[in-house]
């Protein structure tokens, strides 16, 4: 396109070609179809100041306009970056599965094929199809959670925070709501019990001290305007040593003497028995509810594995009040929401098949064995792609559940490990792994790169894409 000898700075300014030229370009017409030409003119303009800065700097015309094809190359480059969305799938290698800043749970097949349902046709969101008559979008759900906890029903927000603020507001606004000092958390984005009780209208009743607190403490700081006993669990931290605390079973037979009823904010709610993945015993909600609670909050998209979501189980009555109350409207989920929990929660009626169905729980599952075995044949393929520059090796290392859940309980795992040599730079590999089709997110430590292949979505997929990588050093 520009194949001329340019002299001078002004020359070359006028060497540059116009937007009406490159709107008129046939090489160039595709581009503009498929992008519209308001995005079209856009990246041109860019293009275009791109060019007079590469003049100014340094006397010369971008390689990228010396001719049709090279501008078009870089024209689809631009538009196809400012085009890509920002939600783009990404590789979570990072050593922390329930990664708050990448998503948290990813869903599961039967999810997945839920929500692309529901978004391309009609569907009963609250219509009883058998009755004719309107329904309660919580209904299907609320019936899973019956057969799953054991509870009377159940109430579905937005998330955790949300079904606890519901769960206050509902029950105990205009009233004292008692909690032990050692559970008064504070989770990720300034979420403070303190904070949300003031929000919900309550009046914050400490009691104990941190380390310790006695069912005595509860009973003496009952008054004729208690709302409710609340107890937070405690995921995101853990007390050790000289302490105490009262379990469910006492504090509730405590709240039926007064007639109070029992909350609880579970958080990161499991729905099944952790411990079989080398991981702590979480409180389920069926326990809690055995044990006397009598609404039990919980997130979806933690230990649960589904989208983000708040669950409320519980007593009806209780429940019927926060279903009437004005805050649920602007706390429901929609439909999209709504049918990827189903599809999570149907999950769990066959337990058998649960680790294979839901993302999470197979990463769990993973043995250590796998790990080592994936990383070697990761190895002995890529490091021919990446010398000389960097060194591969795989390292035992310890992934974290995330997300709050779990935070002094880690599983074993294995990384591979890029060390930089002969000119190489970790840094500029990170850089260059974040710049992937799906960016390949891991951690920087002891001056390597580490990819926790705990998170790995699918091996060979993960192959092909680092293979790719090594290829464009």
């Amino acid at each position: 396109m520009m194949t001329q000898v340019f002299d001078t700075p002004e020359k070359l300014y006028r060497a540059l070609p116009s937007m009406d030229l490159l709107l008129s370009m046939s090489a160039l017409q595709p581009l503009l179809q498929h992008y519209g030409k308001s995005a079209f003119k856009l990246a041109v303009n860019q293009m275009l100041t791109a060019a007079r800065s590469e003049i100014a700097d340094n006397g010369c015309l971008p390689q990228w306009l010396a001719d049709e094809g090279a501008v078009f190359e870089y024209l689809a480059d631009q538009l196809q970056a400012s085009h890509r969305h920002s939600l783009q799938p990404v590789w979570n290698l990072t050593g922390t599965l329930l990664h708050t800043n990448l998503g948290r749970s990813q869903q599961s097949q039967a999810a997945i094929d839920a929500v692309t349902s529901v978004m391309r046709y009609p569907t009963p969101l609250e219509f009883e199809l058998q009755a004719g008559k309107r329904g309660h979008r919580d209904n299907c759900i609320s019936e899973l959670m019956q057969r799953l906890t054991g509870a009377d029903g159940c109430c579905v927000v937005n998330n955790n925070a949300a079904a606890v603020l519901l769960m206050l507001s509902a029950v105990a606004a205009g009233k004292e709501v008692i909690v032990s000092r050692g559970e008064l958390v504070e989770i990720g984005g300034a979420f403070r019990i303190p904070d949300i009780m003031r929000q919900a209208g309550c009046t914050l009743v400490e009691v104990g001290t941190t380390n310790r607190t006695h069912l005595r403490d509860y009973e003496a700081a009952i008054t004729d305007n208690t709302g409710a006993i609340m107890k937070v669990h405690t995921s995101n931290y853990h007390i050790s040593g000289f302490t105490a605390s009262v379990d469910e079973a006492s504090l509730g037979k405590l709240c039926r003497q007064h007639g109070i009823p029992l909350l609880s904010d579970l958080g990161s709610g499991a729905l099944t028995d952790m411990r079989r993945f080398g991981l702590k015993a979480e409180p389920t909600p069926q326990a809690m509810l055995a044990d006397g609670v009598d609404l039990v909050s919980f997130s979806g998209d933690k230990l649960l594995g589904g989208p983000q979501s708040g669950l409320i189980v519980g007593q009806q009555a209780l429940i019927d009040r926060m279903q009437r109350h004005p805050l649920k409207r602007a706390l429901r989920c929609d439909k999209l929401i709504l049918a990827a929990l189903e599809a999570t929660l149907r999950h769990y009626l066959n337990p058998q098949t649960l680790d294979k169905q839901l993302p999470i729980m197979a990463k769990f599952a993973r043995s250590q064995s796998q790990l080592q075995a994936e990383a070697q044949r990761l190895i002995s393929a890529l490091a021919p792609r990446f010398a000389p520059q960097y060194q591969l090796s795989s390292i035992s290392c310890n992934t974290q559940v995330g997300s709050g859940s779990q935070p002094d309980t880690f599983l074993p795992s294995v990384a591979l490990a890029f060390s930089a040599t002969n000119g190489g730079s970790v840094l500029a590999l990170e850089r260059h792994f974040k710049g992937a089709a799906r960016p390949v997110i891991g951690r920087i430590a002891n001056e390597q790169l580490l990819l926790d292949l705990r998170g790995a979505d699918d091996f060979d997929e993960l192959l092909n894409e680092l293979l790719s990588l090594g290829n464009a050093l």
